[in-house]
């Protein structure tokens, strides 16, 4: 719509000034966004558009495929799925997490069409273990949901917290939840603003190379010899791991392994208290699932101060958040 203003603006001004060459050109694509405009309008906010097929599960992928599959989908259409994993005996930690299913529009950006989600709650005390917990069990749902050919996006900063508070009601109480994220599901829709398209659909593209991401040492010096063993039996995990989604696409996680192979040190890039572990953790369910799709066994544990070292990174990281270690001989 801005465009559409703007482009009229100095049609008016051409026709004022005289200029008729100029003012084809800024006809044409006047027109051009004034159609746009109209399209997303009718067809997104009016919803007036034909009805989409439902798409197919993707059984057929293995575990390595559905994860590189999945990727943030900004327009839906509906979903009658949710199902919850947050079983005290799968996490990590000890505090409680909850993962609320809304069937409802909330407030959201840059997601449009959706009207089912999952709200992440962590206890309001504190507890990044809980926030890691919340990436891991959350992305294991995405991953359920990536299988049945479900959409998702993560929705960090852009959710409006105030009105997730009045949609949930009386299943939200202010002196001891906290919440940390939430994730839309629904079927994919191809009809999505022209603007979102363009703009965030760049940003969800750019990954940075593995060289950045997984170090042989603390001081994040040495990019890991990935093609040398013991390191080349995990290959696909560095990069379903590469493509897991973060706020903004800041990909805030960085990976140290040990000589032997037997052990990788997960670190947060930054001192963010919710954003980076939440990426943290879902970078550790991806590495689970690569791992056992590889028949490659281990699990995370956290290690003792004096058991790991840690370089800090300009007074801004990084946070030493747990380590996987493998239980091969």
């Amino acid at each position: 719509m801005m465009l559409v203003l703007l482009l009229g603006f100095f049609i008016l001004l051409f026709k004022w000034l005289h200029f008729p060459n100029t003012l084809l050109v800024f006809d044409a694509l006047f027109a051009v966004a004034l159609f746009t405009l109209c399209f997303d309008l009718i067809t997104v906010k009016l919803n007036c558009r034909p009805e989409e097929a439902i798409p197919p599960r993707r059984d057929h992928l293995d575990e390595f495929d559905l994860m590189l599959s999945r990727k943030s989908c900004r327009s839906f259409q509906i979903f009658d799925f949710v199902k919850v994993w947050t079983d005290p005996k799968k996490l990590l930690g000890s505090k409680p997490i909850r993962l609320e299913y809304i069937r409802e529009p909330l407030r959201v950006w840059p997601v449009v069409g959706c009207h089912e989600f999952l709200v992440a709650i962590a206890p309001k005390e504190y507890d990044r273990t809980a926030i890691l917990d919340v990436g891991r069990s959350l992305q294991k749902v995405v991953l359920h949901a990536t299988r049945m050919g479900l959409a998702t996006c993560w929705i960090g900063p852009g959710a409006d917290h105030k009105s997730i508070v009045t949609t949930m009601g009386s299943r939200f109480d202010e002196a001891k939840d906290h919440i940390i994220c939430v994730c839309a599901i629904g079927y994919p829709s191809w009809y999505i603003p022209t603007a979102i398209s363009l703009i965030v659909g760049r940003v969800q593209r750019f990954r940075y190379p593995l060289q950045q991401l997984f170090y042989a040492d603390a001081k994040f010096k040495n990019p890991l010899p990935f093609e040398e063993p013991p390191f080349k039996r995990f290959e696909r995990c560095y990069e379903v791991c590469r493509w897991s989604p973060s706020s903004f696409n800041a990909q805030p996680v960085r990976v140290v392994g040990q000589p032997t192979g037997r052990r990788f040190d997960f670190y947060g890039a930054n001192s963010s208290k919710y954003y980076t572990p939440v990426a943290v953790g879902i970078w550790m369910s991806n590495w689970e699932k690569g791992c056992e799709a590889l028949n490659i066994k281990g699990s995370f544990k956290f290690l003792e101060a004096n058991e790991i070292e840690v370089k800090a990174m300009e007074n801004d990281g990084p946070v030493y958040d747990v380590s996987w270690i493998c239980d091969d001989v």
